[in-house]
């Protein structure tokens, strides 16, 4: 058996819920060095908001001195008004070489991760997913190295 998702994700995962205002959830990643937000309710996976969703529904003049009251409007929109529902995932057995794959053939960049009762346990991200094939690269590199100096 091959690398698993399990071997690859990224475990420590923010969420948030559905009702959460998109002021917060920019503020959050404004500070954050990730680029989605898990969306849990009951305990459950129900959806994924990147940071890309929310600074494209949020007025560039919310929160400036030109700001007019549609735009003050934008902020207070929600977290379930703009997230991608039932988004792809995938298991934390699964080969991470097909998660890889169907990643690209769906154009996503990130996919949850979900126990069996579909809660989520982490995520694959591209940044993941790149520093995988950087470790397989290194690897295959010094092993090509090794042969050469025997």
């Amino acid at each position: 058996m091959g690398v698993l998702v399990n071997d690859i994700m990224t475990r420590k995962v923010l969420t948030v819920d559905m009702d959460r205002s998109l002021s917060e959830v920019r503020r959050v990643f404004e500070r954050a060095p990730f680029h989605h937000l898990v969306v849990i309710e009951d305990g459950k996976l129900v959806g994924l908001v990147s940071d890309r969703d929310v600074f494209r529904e949020i007025s560039p003049f919310a929160g400036t001195p030109t700001e007019r009251a549609c735009d003050a409007f934008t902020l207070r929109k929600h977290v379930h008004q703009i997230m991608t529902r039932t988004p792809t995932t995938c298991g934390a057995k699964d080969e991470a070489a097909a998660v890889c794959k169907r990643m690209l053939d769906q154009r996503v960049s990130c996919m949850p991760v979900v126990n069996e009762r579909g809660a989520c346990v982490g995520i694959v991200t591209i940044r993941d997913v790149a520093h995988w094939a950087l470790r397989e690269i290194e690897a295959a590199t010094a092993a090509r190295d090794s042969l050469k100096a025997a």
